[in-house]
């Protein structure tokens, strides 16, 4: 499972010229589901996005979590996050979950953050576009073979 979070001021999707959501400062995150993904891996991924604290305190560091500063989410499915570009010019898709898997995975994601946060959404599987004000800039890539990975093995992350 990959995440890919972007810091925002205000964020945004339309599917056929219709908002279907918009938030102010928060996460814009495109979530990546992979075949082998479970929500055991979704829980994890979910704690340490909802965890993250990266908006600045009143001294400038990067010392706030999205609960600190009231801020929301909106979630937006990309398969393209498992692009394989290691042969030729057109990348392959094979390691993205299949269709059914892999919605049932975002609308559980969706689920668990909205159980704490306003969460908006995309629309699965649909030619969205998204636009976003991104504050800092600032974005974080999480990736589930080093969360979970270093979990495994032990290892504690912050």
């Amino acid at each position: 499972m990959r995440f890919v979070i972007q810091r925002v001021t205000r964020a945004s999707v339309t599917v056929d010229g219709e908002a279907v959501g918009a938030i102010g400062k928060g996460f814009l995150v495109f979530i990546g589901i992979s075949g082998e993904d479970t929500r055991q891996i979704a829980d994890k991924m979910t704690d340490k996005l909802l965890g993250l604290r990266i908006f600045d305190d009143e001294e400038g560091k990067t010392n706030l979590s999205l609960e600190a500063v009231g801020g929301e989410l909106l979630l937006i499915s990309q398969f393209t996050l498992y692009a394989d570009c290691r042969k030729g010019f057109r990348p392959s898709f094979v390691k993205a979950g299949a269709p059914d898997m892999a919605n049932e995975l975002y609308e559980y994601i969706i689920a668990q953050c909205a159980k704490q946060y306003h969460t908006e959404k995309g629309i699965f599987g649909a030619d969205m576009k998204v636009e976003l004000l991104n504050d800092g800039p600032f974005t974080i890539i999480l990736d589930s073979d080093s969360i979970v990975k270093g979990e495994r093995n032990g290892l504690q992350q912050a």
